[in-house]
């Protein structure tokens, strides 16, 4: 159901932050020097999942000194929802996948279910590797046999979380910091 601005508001009010905006940084730095340690020599293309993988991308791929190239999917499970359920493809990548070190950055690993698809796709469109990134891995044990990310920036707790591309009801995407809504707003 959507909310207004306002009440968009009121949920940031209400919230608890996890992690400030330089302990978000602070974990952005290490994921780029471990990318830069493991690809820095494979021209790779980035590709950002939109729409919560883009603040993630953007702040990324600054911190990246080696070529790369940049492209985007769109792919959801949850559309309007909080709960998932088949893969939405909206946008699929415009640049060919073959023979390439993929680099896929995402927001949240929380089942896996979607990251995972995502990464199969990749791998049947012939990417020589595939690599993943997500800001945040949400602690929980509802991910049992699915994929485990290869750069991950902050663990978070089992909540409802936005802030640095994830939403809440599709605002709070750009608020500085991982903040988890109050119990009442989930």
């Amino acid at each position: 159901m959507p909310i207004s601005a306002e009440e968009a508001q009121a949920v940031l009010e209400r919230s608890q932050c996890l992690f400030d905006d330089v302990a978000v940084q602070k974990a952005l730095d290490r994921m780029a020097q471990e990318m830069i340690d493991v690809m820095q020599y494979d021209n790779p293309l980035v590709l950002c999942v939109m729409t919560g993988g883009i603040i993630a991308t953007s702040e990324i791929v600054k911190r990246l000194p080696f070529s790369l190239e940049l492209d985007y999917l769109h792919a959801t499970r949850y559309g309007d929802n909080i709960v998932g359920d088949s893969l939405d493809w909206i946008v699929r990548p415009q640049k060919k996948l073959k023979d390439r070190t993929v680099l896929i950055i995402d927001d949240i690993l929380d089942v896996g279910k979607t990251l995972s698809e995502i990464v199969a796709f990749c791998n049947a469109e012939g990417a020589r590797k595939t690599y993943t990134a997500v800001l945040v891995d949400k602690e929980h044990n509802r991910k049992e046999g699915m994929l485990v990310a290869d750069f991950t920036g902050i663990t978070v707790p089992d909540k409802y979380v936005f802030g640095y591309g994830m939403d809440y009801k599709h605002y709070l995407r750009n608020v500085k910091g991982i903040f988890a809504a109050h119990t009442d707003d989930e």
